[in-house]
């Protein structure tokens, strides 16, 4: 059963930074293919960085209307970026990619609670340092009002709104046989991107 802490253990780390640790080679991997194909050289390759973020926030959008991950993430609905994205898809007249296969996670039948915060870890963090990349996509004169909104950060600022998903994710309780399904979850979320990354920009 699955309950929340009020505070960390004393002298252990936090789940958010065990999941940086755990993490780290398979999402610095990841930095380097999508920098590889440098996507934001010229508008069309920015428009398959669009596709890929599109095709990992479709398979996550119902994380973000999920009644018991917004219980423990009060703002979870609002940080919701599916549509922002199939805004800025719009603003450079692309049409959204057709899937054969379903979402990963769907209304029915979601991921257990421990999976779904690892795949929500990647998902917030990307936000954290999409700071990086608005700048790199006002080169090709996208900004947060056209083709690159769903790259805005928080009214709050990203620190805060990050710190304010860490404080969620680190308060609750698991077992350690839950703790490896956080792990796992964020290292298939990043594993989902790379192949995303190597299908649209590869093709």
């Amino acid at each position: 059963m699955t309950t929340i802490e009020s505070e960390p253990t004393a002298g252990e780390a936090s789940r958010s930074k065990r999941l940086k640790d755990a993490t780290h080679a398979v999402h610095d991997g990841l930095d380097r293919m999508i920098m590889a194909f440098d996507p934001f050289s010229s508008r069309t390759r920015y428009g398959q960085f669009l596709k890929v973020q599109h095709g990992f926030h479709r398979d996550i959008d119902a994380l973000y209307r999920d009644t018991a991950l917004g219980a423990l993430v009060a703002d979870l609905p609002d940080r919701r970026r599916l549509g922002l994205i199939e805004d800025d898809l719009a603003d450079l007249e692309i049409d959204a990619p057709l899937y054969v296969e379903p979402a990963i996670f769907r209304d029915e039948g979601l991921a257990e609670l421990p999976e779904a915060l690892g795949w929500l870890y990647v998902a917030e963090g990307s936000n954290l340092g999409a700071a990086i990349l608005l700048k790199q996509a006002a080169r090709l004169d996208f900004s947060t009002a056209f083709g690159a909104r769903h790259l805005a950060g928080s009214p709050q600022g990203r620190a805060r709104h990050w710190r304010s998903f860490v404080a969620a994710l680190d308060s609750v309780a698991l077992s350690d046989a839950d703790e490896a399904r956080v792990i796992a979850g964020a290292t298939d979320a990043f594993g989902r991107v790379s192949g995303l990354v190597q299908d649209i920009f590869a093709n």
